[in-house]
């Protein structure tokens, strides 16, 4: 096929020319994915060996399908050679080739987030601290810093930088915590994945044999969303591309989002710098949005200092303006969404898979949670608990990885017990602390009895273990000897998981049971595809697949017609037809905290942030704020988001006036509601006097809902006792609404009541104070 005709000029620039450093700036939409594909594909169709090229990627779901559109040029054959994956797959395969100068074994394990949390939970207790002092997601994280930023447990200990934060956030022993982590790790034979990039720039700094061995092998290295590298990936990728230079980054610093994961900016603001000799290719054509979206995103964008300069432009139709919510309450905001959600829906055919609500942080979810579930209306929250972290799941797992490295403590803790043998906490604390004590592994305690019993158990528990022990050996030789599918179905059987869940007939139960059986149908496709393509296709082999897994690897529900509600963060990498970016307030989206660092490049980084939102949306975009929001239990007052008074008018909607819901909802028929905001529709109007069109207009509405709602200015409650069926009242949160029905006596006297924008409410009067409209 002539791939070479499917692209754009700058395209077929950044594809054909391949030699020396190249950096491509690749707009949103603009199709990087192609062109790193098709880059890869043209150096094999060059001459290239697939075995001397390098493709990093941060999915495995970009890597695969990458590799199965490289194969479609090449053929399966050539593709298949590739050393092609993300960042922790490439890197620890390294690891596991060279895993006898790191010491450890090459079946070492992967320790994903709960692990790790697990393990540091225990030393928290162990060394007898606090754990609300030293919470283990907050000591992790400190750790997950330490090692992205190429610091060392020793080197930890001795920086009185790192030392002095710590003694601020008071919890001064994080270094005693990690070096046993550190320790406690290496006695397991597990690494975790901060560890996957720490140890691989160790060992191309303490053995420089081994960095030249691949420094020659791989002639061009290619690394795709660049921005998003942190310090360690930073090291490794300039060491590999010392000797060839054929080095290929794709990224755009407009989507520099994941500093607080490690990521800089300064990867890609500086590479140019790196690479004296460079070349530079812009795309900046973007293929999924509208013009007005993309302009509008430019608009903001621009405001931001530290970038590449680049014009981002869409050829696709003009499309509608981007429409402004304005609502007085969060209710009223959750409301008004989901109102658009359904009009629009039922004018413009849309499904519900078309839609996004896209939010700053996820507390927010709630409140469009229940505005969509009163409209029925079915949406999944994306980034949720992963398959994999389901506990059933997770029990399973952990026999597959004792199996494979009886050494690691936290698969033994897991499953020692479950399903229950009669070892109790007793038993395992003896055991854990006798490990700890010998520094060794529980695993070798355990292999030592019964004439190694420092422990001083009694003969039924000996027994007990070690009827234990030898149901993991005789597991082990299964699986050296029959594939992932059969092992695992054995040790599913065997261990009496399946039986114990079958025989739970709860819904809870049956649900369990029946993720057992997904899992080892995954394994089954796992077994057929890797036998296929001739690839290993033992227990090991799947373990590895699933520890390396990412959130979008694993998201099951896509197919599914719901409408998405994620964080913005997670949303990277995505598109939907129809956007809602809600809660832009300043203190929200910008976040507070990038407010009260008062940092100019803190604050940039929200930018991007709110770029990358906006950039979701391929044919429509909605921008919702609201002027109140409970925060912590009360009731704050919001300013709309700097980003919206940034944005250029031109491109924005904003309608004065709002209409009503239909008779059969709403008791008040056709009556207008003072106050009730709405939004344009999403077929784009001529210009009219009733529409404006400014950003004059969204900060005026919302001064003036301050002003009428704010306490002791305007609003006050009436008489719960005068409060009648068949009166209009207000609420200060929920609005304008009627009256259905009285009951009860006082003090305890309840009201129904239904409020226009939040639907009916059940009130008990002496607290909700409504004040009587008519």
């Amino acid at each position: 096929m002539d791939y070479l005709k499917e692209l754009n000029k700058s395209q077929h620039e950044a594809v054909v020319e391949t030699n020396g450093p190249a950096l491509i700036i690749a707009g949103a939409g603009s199709g990087k994915t192609r062109v790193l594909t098709y880059r890869i594909a043209h150096l094999l169709n060059q001459g290239a060996r697939p075995s001397a090229i390098l493709a990093l990627t941060f999915t495995n779901k970009a890597a695969r399908e990458m590799k199965e559109r490289i194969s479609e040029i090449v053929g399966e054959n050539t593709a298949r050679y590739l050393w092609m994956g993300t960042f922790h797959s490439i890197f620890l395969r390294m690891l596991r080739a060279e895993h006898e100068v790191i010491g450890y074994p090459s079946n070492f394990t992967i320790y994903d987030a709960s692990d790790s949390r697990s393990l540091i939970k225990t030393i928290i207790k162990g060394f007898q601290l606090d754990d609300k002092t030293y919470k283990p997601g907050v000591v992790s994280s400190r750790i997950s810093m330490a090692k992205n930023n190429l610091i060392t447990p020793q080197a930890y200990a001795q920086n009185s930088e790192v030392r002095l934060a710590d003694k601020s956030m008071r919890m001064p022993a994080i270094a005693e915590i990690y070096k046993e982590y550190a320790k406690r790790c290496f006695l397991s034979g597990a690494m975790d994945f901060d560890d996957l990039l720490l140890k691989t720039n160790l060992l191309f700094r303490d053995r420089p044999e081994i960095l030249e061995k691949y420094q020659q092998r791989f002639t061009h290295i290619l690394v795709d969303e660049y921005q998003d590298t942190n310090y360690a990936q930073y090291l490794i990728i300039k060491k590999l591309a010392v000797h060839h230079k054929n080095i290929c980054v794709v990224g755009d610093d407009a989507q520099s989002i994941y500093s607080f994961r490690g990521a800089r900016i300064e990867n890609i603001l500086n590479f140019q710098k790196d690479y004296p000799s460079h070349k530079i290719f812009k795309l900046e054509q973007n293929y999924r949005s509208t013009q007005t979206i993309v302009n509008a995103a430019n608009s903001i964008i621009a405001k931001n200092k530290r970038q590449i300069p680049k014009t981002v432009f869409s050829e696709k139709d003009r499309g509608n303006n981007i429409k402004v919510i304005s609502a007085l309450t969060d209710n009223e905001e959750g409301f008004l969404v989901a109102q658009e959600i359904a009009q629009t829906q039922l004018r413009d055919h849309y499904r519900n898979l078309d839609y996004a609500i896209l939010y700053r942080t996820n507390a927010q979810s709630r409140i469009f949670e229940e505005a969509l579930r009163k409209r029925n209306i079915p949406y999944k929250i994306y980034g949720g608990l992963s398959f994999y972290q389901r506990k059933e799941i997770k029990d399973l797992l952990a026999y597959f990885r004792l199996i494979i490295n009886p050494w690691d403590n936290e698969a033994l803790k897991r499953i020692i017990n479950y399903p229950a043998r009669g070892i109790g906490q007793t038993t395992l604390a003896k055991l854990e602390t006798a490990a700890v004590n010998a520094e060794v592994s529980i695993w070798k305690m355990i292999s030592g009895m019964p004439e190694n019993n420092p422990m001083n158990l009694n003969k039924g528990i000996i027994a007990k273990v070690l009827k234990f022990r030898g149901l993991i050996q005789g597991f082990a030789k299964i699986a050296i000897e029959n594939d992932a599918f059969d092992t695992a179905k054995t040790i599913a059987e065997e261990t009496g998981i399946l039986k114990e869940l079958y025989s739970d007939k709860s819904t809870e139960g049956l649900s369990r049971h029946d993720n057992i059986q997904e899992l080892l149908n995954g394994i089954q496709e796992f077994t057929l595809n890797a036998k296929e393509e001739g690839r290993p296709d033992k227990l090991e082999n799947f373990l590895e697949d699933v520890a390396l897994l990412t959130d979008q690897d694993t998201d099951k529900d896509e197919d599914k017609d719901k409408v998405t509600l994620m964080t913005v963060h997670s949303a990277k990498g995505l598109e939907f037809k129809n956007v809602f970016v809600v809660g832009l307030e300043d203190n929200l989206f910008p976040s507070a905290q990038a407010s009260e660092k008062k940092s100019a490049e803190a604050l940039e980084e929200e930018r991007r942030l709110f770029y990358v939102a906006l950039t979701r949306a391929r044919e429509n975009a909605w921008l919702s704020y609201a002027s109140q929001r409970y925060k912590w239990g009360k009731l704050d007052f919001g300013s709309p988001s700097r980003f919206l008074i940034e944005m250029d008018e031109q491109y924005l909607d904003g309608d004065e006036i709002g209409g009503s819901t239909s008779a059969s909802q709403n008791p008040f028929q056709q009556q207008q509601v003072p106050g009730n905001r709405q939004i344009t529709g999403s077929k784009r109007q001529p210009v009219t006097p009733g529409i404006r069109r400014s950003t004059d207009f969204v900060s005026r509405k919302l001064i003036e809902a301050r002003k009428a709602n704010q306490p002791g200015t305007g609003f006050e409650s009436d008489d719960p006792n005068k409060i009648m069926q068949g009166m209009t009242v207000e609420h200060q949160r929920f609005g304008e609404g009627k009256v259905l029905k009285i009951e009860g006596v006082p003090p305890n006297k309840k009201a129904t009541v239904f409020f226009k924008n939040a639907g009916q409410k059940q009130l008990l009067l002496k607290f909700a104070k409504l004040k009587i409209k008519g």
